[in-house]
């Protein structure tokens, strides 16, 4: 069974919840920037996937414990996030945290708050921690295992 096959499978209803804008400082705010700048061309089955992801990091014990604590994982000077320095690439890449398409961000919204207040499991991410693009090859995938492919997305576990 393809992967998004099963995602559709686990999350039928992510079309149907109420578009909300989450406030200023929370952590549906952290995750939906997150899932907005990190997969907003994905759409709902690569933003849920980064979701996990997320989630996964929270719950795991060498990450930080809270969703903004993940989100804005980094090397700081001075108060601020050093560019090109975090785990999660558009926190630290100079550019304003400012969005541009508003149906993908209630969209991201919409997935954030799913994930925030309903447990979600997407088969053979269950423990993946990481993912990149198909553009790029870090370091860091070498270490790790692959779980999978989700759009442009490659996601790996310990």
């Amino acid at each position: 069974m393809r992967m998004g096959a099963i995602i559709s499978a686990v999350v039928a209803g992510v079309a149907l919840l109420t578009p909300h804008e989450p406030r200023a400082g929370t952590a549906s705010k952290c995750l939906t920037e997150a899932l907005y700048f990190e997969a907003r061309s994905e759409g709902w089955r690569g933003m849920l996937a980064v979701g996990v992801v997320i989630q996964n990091r929270v719950k795991h014990k060498s990450y930080p414990d809270t969703v903004c604590g993940v989100v804005r994982q980094g090397q700081y000077w001075q108060g601020n996030p050093i560019r090109n320095r975090c785990q999660f690439s558009y926190y630290c890449d100079g550019k304003r945290e400012t969005p541009s398409d508003r149906s993908a961000w209630l969209a991201a919204s919409d997935v954030a708050k799913m994930l925030m207040t309903t447990p979600v499991s997407v088969v053979g991410l269950e423990n993946s921690t990481h993912y990149h693009t198909v553009s790029v090859r870090p370091d860091w995938s070498k270490r790790l295992q692959r779980s999978g492919k989700i759009g442009r997305h490659i996601f790996y576990h310990h």
